[in-house]
């Protein structure tokens, strides 16, 4: 290359080539790519999902109804007055003049509506000690903890002057007050942390500020292009601030991955003497066509997201898929054009300690080049170990709960809010959460209807399925009528899940079910809980088969080997079993919990096992590919296979250690946050992460990959028609091919 006319093929030598000789004019097209992106999509907003949209079965069909009879929710609040000691009553004069004085001080902020008494409502507790003061936020439900604060201060004013009783309120408005000053700084941190995080580790690993600046600056862009794409996208299907928060994670780790690989590259092939032009066309012809595969596999791992039907998913799946296809263009057209015009001045701003990082090695990794000597010495012991241990660590996932979290799992005791939570439910069990059944009719008002409303109300409490009271709100003009049924089992969602399925089995069908024309879908969080495990566990035998099935097909053209495919499935599908099992084993079990400040949570979050294996299924590729396509090329260049795994291994470790630091590092931070959920995703992210760079392509890897030897590369003849994208990319294009026993071409 470059000191011949041998033509090289393939989409990323090519984009390569061209970027490095039109260098102002790649550097321009992409600047004003991602500014037309940021501009049209600040232009066109964003629209986020709706209620409606993001659960299924029942839950979603009642919050359809209540949408389409255009009934605003307010945000609900609740006052508990309670005894401190057993030395009052509701019945007692001191206890009446707290119960009046809360009642007065939230009227008298004019943020409030409908207050109601408990002793009109009967919201007393049967031990009499705990009453019940409820009312609505005025405005939008929404936005009701930005006007909260008043209520809160007045209830606190009430409290000091009642110091026998505990009074203290809790609701949606006053909770969303309470995450967002507890939660809000410390997520947005984490966010905004991983950028230094991952710029430090860069400057480690290249030892050049320049150098590791590009990985960042790249991933930066083109997470800011795939926010103005979303926006526009969004119109189609709509966004969320969750698929935001992924969209960046994933933005960042493959964004500096595929930079990283590129880089590090073109620099091990000018320290090899190469003239700077003929590094920069291998390191295209080579990493960046593993790039190119690795993006393409990764983007389909991400669309298994869009099979499952739950909005939410849906948002987070095409918001990662577009930031991997942006970076992945940047990488393998602006990078090349950037790297032409820095020349040695890549290189600027050395760190001393680290200058002699720069040359020697050529590109090996002396730990590697020992841990392998060992490996390959003896493969099968090692595919015996290796594989012993990670299925020793995946066992706990076979008995895996999963669960929507109730307030007390995903944030444990560290909030007073959470302490009133439970106390609430202690003494109303279910009343913090009632089930909500949504009743639509014909005439709200008709005997028959009024009649079944009734039947449902009383034989709500004499099945055993509410202790009561049940609430009926009526709308008379929508046709609508709201029903709220306190769930025996309260912030149990096993009890309370055995009370919902009374409530849709038995009394529904014998009071409601019987009238024509109503329909009356049970929501509420215990339902929205089980209607959301209900549909995620109907989506992943798809998700599960459109993923594996893609990647395998993509490995198989890539490298024309049925062998490198079917074992790249298996190694994935290892290491997301070993991510399953220990998070299972630190969050449901409790082993190792209080490490990571995750005692009593009880079970894994509802979206996170088919969240982490399409993340990871997406994001383990990026190493495979990366390590295989260099064991690929290096066998191209006349080696045998077995000197060939050791030479791709140990000369891709230091860069494949590097990538894998930082993603662990920045999914880590996400492990810090005081959020259960967000915890289990960081430490699953983390740890599978770190064991597909170390124990999968490590050991396993090459071990299996030794023991199979020639049979690597074997590929049916029957399979010879199958498009041919192994295009042949070696660093010197000029060498002859080799060619296996059949006399075969081994692509790349």
């Amino acid at each position: 290359m470059g000191n011949g006319d041998t033509r090289v093929r393939g989409l990323a030598a090519r984009a390569g080539g061209w970027s490095a000789r039109h260098r102002w004019a790649a550097v321009g097209i992409w600047v004003l790519f991602v500014v037309l992106a940021m501009g049209l999509g600040s232009a066109a907003g964003r629209v986020d999902v709706g209620d409606s949209d993001q659960l299924g079965g029942e839950t979603r069909t009642a919050a359809r109804i209540i949408e389409d009879a255009g009934i605003d929710e307010p945000a609900g609040e609740t006052v508990l007055i309670q005894a401190r000691d057993g030395g009052l009553t509701a019945t007692d004069a001191e206890f009446r003049a707290a119960v009046t004085a809360v009642v007065t001080a939230v009227e008298a902020t004019g943020k409030v509506t409908d207050v109601t008494s408990p002793y009109d409502t009967e919201t007393i507790s049967k031990d009499g000690r705990s009453a019940l003061v409820q009312f609505d936020m005025r405005g939008e439900a929404d936005t009701a903890g930005e006007r909260v604060e008043p209520v809160l201060k007045a209830v606190e004013n009430v409290q000091k002057d009642h110091e026998r009783l505990r009074i203290e309120e809790i609701g949606g408005a006053s909770m969303m007050k309470t995450f967002d000053d507890a939660f809000g700084d410390d997520f947005k941190k984490a966010e905004y942390s991983a950028v230094p995080v991952a710029l430090g580790i860069l400057l480690i690993a290249f030892g050049a500020l320049v150098a590791a600046l590009l990985p960042v600056a790249l991933a930066i862009t083109a997470i800011m292009a795939t926010m103005g794409l979303m926006a526009l996208v969004s119109h189609l299907q709509p966004m969320s601030e969750t698929a935001n928060s992924v969209m960046l994670l994933v933005g960042l780790a493959v964004g500096v991955d595929y930079c990283l690989f590129y880089l590090r590259r073109e620099r091990e092939e000018r320290a090899a003497g190469r003239d700077a032009q003929t590094a920069l066309r291998i390191a295209a012809a080579t990493s960046g066509r593993a790039i190119v595969v690795s993006g393409i596999t990764v983007c389909v791992a991400m669309a298994g997201m869009l099979f499952t039907g739950i909005a939410e998913f849906e948002a987070m799946g095409l918001a990662s898929l577009m930031v991997v296809a942006v970076a992945m263009v940047g990488s393998v057209t602006v990078l090349p054009a950037l790297l032409s015009l820095l020349g040695e001045r890549v290189e600027k701003g050395r760190v001393p300690f680290l200058r002699r990082r720069r040359k020697g090695g050529g590109g090996e990794s002396r730990f590697w080049t020992a841990v392998l000597g060992r490996v390959l010495a003896r493969p099968v012991l090692s595919v015996v170990v290796a594989t012993g241990a990670l299925l020793a660590v995946a066992a706990p996932a076979i008995g895996m709960k999963t669960q929507n979290l109730t307030l007390d799992q995903e944030f444990g005791d560290s909030l007073p809010i959470v302490q009133t939570y439970n106390r609430v439910n202690e003494a109303f069990p279910g009343g913090s959460e009632p089930a909500e059944v949504v009743v639509k009719a014909d005439d709200i008002n008709a005997p028959e209807v009024k009649a079944a409303l009734a039947g449902f109300r009383e034989q709500a409490v004499a099945s055993g399925a509410s202790h009561g009271p049940v609430d009926i709100e009526l709308h008379d003009a929508q046709n609508v009528a709201l029903v709220y049924v306190p769930l025996v089992g309260g912030s149990d969602l096993d009890k309370a899940g055995e009370s919902l399925d009374k409530l849709r089995d038995d009394v529904r069908p014998a009071t409601l079910g019987k009238v024509d024309g109503v329909e009356a879908p049970i929501t509420g969080q215990v339902a929205g809980s089980k209607d959301f495990n209900d549909q995620l566990v109907g989506s992943v035998l798809p998700v599960f088969v459109f993923v594996v099935v893609f990647a395998f097909l993509l490995m198989l053209l890539s490298f024309r080997s049925l062998t490198v495919a079917l074992t790249s499935i298996v190694l994935n599908l290892l290491s997301v079993g070993a991510a399953y099992g220990i998070l299972v084993a630190v969050f449901q079990h409790g082993w190792g919990a209080s490490l990571v400040g995750a005692e009593g949570v009880g079970a894994i979050i509802t979206w996170l096992p088919l969240f982490l294996f399409v993340i990871l299924f997406g994001l383990s590729m990026d190493y495979h590919v990366f390590v295989v396509s260099r064991i690929r090329e290096a066998r191209l260049g006349g080696r045998t296979t077995k000197d060939a795994i050791r030479h791709g291994v140990v000369t891709t470790a230091g860069v494949v250690t590097s990538a894998a630091v930082i993603m662990v590092a920045v999914f880590a931070i996400f492990g810090t946050l005081s959020m259960q959920s967000m915890k289990q995703m960081g430490v699953g992210l983390a740890a599978a992460v770190l064991i597909d760079a170390t124990i999968i392509r490590g050991v396993l890897l090459p071990a299996v990959m030794a023991l199979l030897g020639e049979r690597n590369w074997y590929l049916p003849k029957w399979l010879h028609r199958l498009p041919d994208l192994s295009h042949d990319e070696s660093p010197a294009a000029v060498a002859p091919l080799a060619r296996d026993d059949e006399g075969e071409r081994v692509g790349v």
